[in-house]
């Protein structure tokens, strides 16, 4: 089933162990989840489930895009980061870019790997041709997105179901 999942040359070597590229359906023998969990709850997910939701997301091909940073010498993933692209009426039919679910594993910290993620997720955005680039912060975190270039907008607000 490997076989049918489309191959993106994105990636970037970060340093001779350090990997960016996008998500593999591999990723989650690699620890994926764990690292996503140290943002929120990820509940446990079958394989099938897992490889499910994969396929779903990669066929929005570039509209919806997940990034990891792989540890070579490890052959787990420290980092994590997605970006979907969500298309317009106003601005002339532009586009805007979405950042999620961005973390860093907490024995991979202070390495900038965060900082790797965001800039590979902004970058494709650009790519993309979106007008801007927009995400949601905890208070706590706000002040790593602010020396990153992002500047504090509005109000969010939210409603759980």
């Amino acid at each position: 089933m490997e076989d049918e999942i489309p191959k993106h040359n994105h990636d970037r070597e970060v340093d001779g162990d350090l990997l960016i590229r996008r998500l593999e359906v591999t990723d989650k023998s690699k620890g994926f989840l764990k690292v996503l969990s140290q943002l929120s709850p990820c509940d446990s997910i079958s394989d099938s489930e897992f490889l499910t939701q994969f396929s779903l997301i990669c066929s929005h091909g570039d509209d919806h895009v997940i990034a990891v940073v792989e540890d070579r010498k490890s052959g787990k993933i420290v980092a994590t980061g997605s970006v979907f692209v969500e298309k317009k009426f106003i601005h002339g039919c532009s586009k805007v870019g979405h950042i999620e679910d961005v973390v860093v594993d907490r024995e991979s910290r202070g390495k900038k790997l965060g900082q790797m993620v965001l800039n590979y997720l902004v970058e494709h955005a650009k790519k993309m041709d979106c007008y801007k680039v927009i995400l949601d912060s905890l208070v706590d975190t706000a002040g790593f997105y602010k020396k990153n270039g992002f500047v504090e907008k509005d109000v969010h607000l939210v409603m759980y179901f």
